[in-house]
């Protein structure tokens, strides 16, 4: 796509100062790609940071350049999303299901540049608008399984952020394979849930661990972005297990990471970037990925999992694969799940 660029370098100059990051531009024609970030951050060792390794990925691959404009707060997303398309950039991605409303108005007001969403689906999507969603159900059931499978006390609990229809592929994914885990050695376990309302507020996520752990929870999965910090932390002060999400979390506790659910932000987002310079027609489409893609799944290596978990939790990834088992990711599918698997 050719569009104008008027004192190319100067503008290039511009984006790379407001983002704080990025790959220096090399000419004025060369494929360019900027990546919005929620309130995460860049950094936050989880969504965005995967999603700009992807970025990173594909630039490396391409010789395309990349840059970043992180948010701050909620209120910054239409602001920094226009930001972005003054950079003379092809493609703009959004991270996080709240980016959503903010890419279907910048897009409206910029059809002449492509635009995807990651981890949600843009509302009546425009036809320079992709979305990419994950089936996060999936991972989570599998680490609901670990966790089912693990606890000695028969109280497991769930730490999420904010109450999204996302935020629901973890809950009962999770939720579901605890007590496909429970049916299974013939037993009752306890799930305790409950949401930080923030994605980057990790001291109210430790509280909420820390009340967790103290009422008898010895594993305990967090899906909270940025916030999950404070359950790993939790999870160390009280030497219990903890779940880790996005990326492998292990590093952040060696010895309480019990696995994480693996949700491949940065692979679909190199992959779905090199479809977009390649001209693909991906616009007004809305792209799943999941395990049959390999862009969910759990580490494979796993210090502190019992090795015959694992290797049942493998055959609960290959059920899933082959559709034997279709794990829930809203309250009702859950609700029907139980009482159809008769859990």
């Amino acid at each position: 796509m050719k569009r104008k660029r008027i004192l190319a370098a100067i503008a290039a100059a511009a984006v790379l100062g407001t983002s704080g990051c990025g790959i220096p531009q090399k000419n004025t024609d060369e494929y360019k790609v900027a990546m919005v970030t929620d309130t995460g951050g860049v950094n936050d060792q989880a969504f965005n940071q995967l999603a700009w390794e992807g970025l990173q990925q594909f630039s490396e691959e391409t010789g395309a350049a990349v840059s970043y404009i992180e948010s701050k707060q909620a209120s910054d997303y239409v602001t920094n999303m226009d930001r972005a398309t003054d950079g003379f950039n092809d493609l703009v991605w959004g991270t996080g299901f709240a980016m959503a409303d903010p890419i279907a108005t910048i897009s409206r007001l910029n059809p002449d540049i492509s635009f995807a969403l990651i981890d949600n689906e843009v509302p009546d999507s425009p036809f320079n608008v992709t979305s990419v969603v994950f089936r996060a159900e999936e991972p989570s059931f599998v680490v609901g399984y670990i966790a089912g499978r693990t606890t000695q006390t028969n109280k497991v609990g769930y730490v999420g952020a904010v109450k999204t229809d996302t935020s629901n592929q973890f809950e009962y994914g999770y939720s579901a394979g605890v007590a496909w885990a429970a049916k299974e050695m013939g037993k009752e376990i306890e799930i305790f849930v409950q949401m930080t309302e923030s994605y980057a507020d990790a001291a109210k996520a430790k509280a909420v661990a820390n009340k967790m752990y103290s009422s008898g929870c010895d594993v305990i999965f967090h899906a909270a972005g940025g916030a999950g910090y404070g359950v790993i932390e939790a999870a160390k002060e009280w030497d219990k297990f903890v779940i880790g999400v996005d990326k492998d979390q292990s590093y952040l506790a060696p010895d309480n990471v019990l696995t994480s659910a693996l949700k491949k932000v940065n692979v679909a987002i190199s992959l779905v970037s090199k479809m977009a310079m390649d001209g693909e027609e991906i616009g007004g489409k809305t792209l799943s990925y999941g395990l049959k893609e390999e862009c969910v799944g759990i580490p494979s290596e796993n210090p502190n999992l019992d090795p015959a978990i694992y290797e049942d939790a493998m055959k609960i990834m290959e059920q899933i694969q082959n559709g034997e088992i279709i794990p829930p990711k809203t309250p009702e599918q859950y609700e029907e799940f139980l009482r159809e698997g008769g859990l």
